[in-house]
């Protein structure tokens, strides 16, 4: 399993946006943008891959200790953390207007024909 693939799964585990992975990395004084970041998470056969490497790793995972527990001075329950970053998740989702007012009638919907099985002679 390469760094990439723990990068991604635990950004997925986690349900973090790129602006959120940023302000982690933030954290840990480890500064990328967006874009470079957004290569990470490509396949590895896209012209834009690149390798996660061990210093990225590190340092989010030292930026992601500090974002969950806090630090000595001002120390954090990882629990109420993540409940808080689901809840402002469901808020902004909430908060934004639906795509659609009345659901769609599909045909799986309507209720199928039934059809006489006709017996062969």
């Amino acid at each position: 399993m390469t760094n990439n693939d723990v990068f991604k799964k635990l950004r997925v585990a986690l349900r973090l946006r790129d602006d959120e992975i940023v302000d982690i990395l933030k954290q840990a004084d480890f500064k990328i943008s967006k874009s470079e970041l957004s290569a990470f998470f490509r396949k590895d056969d896209h012209p834009n891959y690149r390798e996660c490497g061990d210093q990225v790793l590190r340092n989010f995972l030292n930026g992601l200790i500090l974002h969950l527990r806090g630090t000595k001075e001002h120390p954090k329950n990882p629990g109420e953390v993540l409940l808080s970053q689901q809840n402002k998740g469901t808020a902004s989702k909430s908060e934004k207007a639906p795509r659609h007012q009345e659901r769609k009638k599909f045909d799986s919907d309507i209720s199928p024909v039934k059809y006489k099985n006709k017996k062969k002679s």
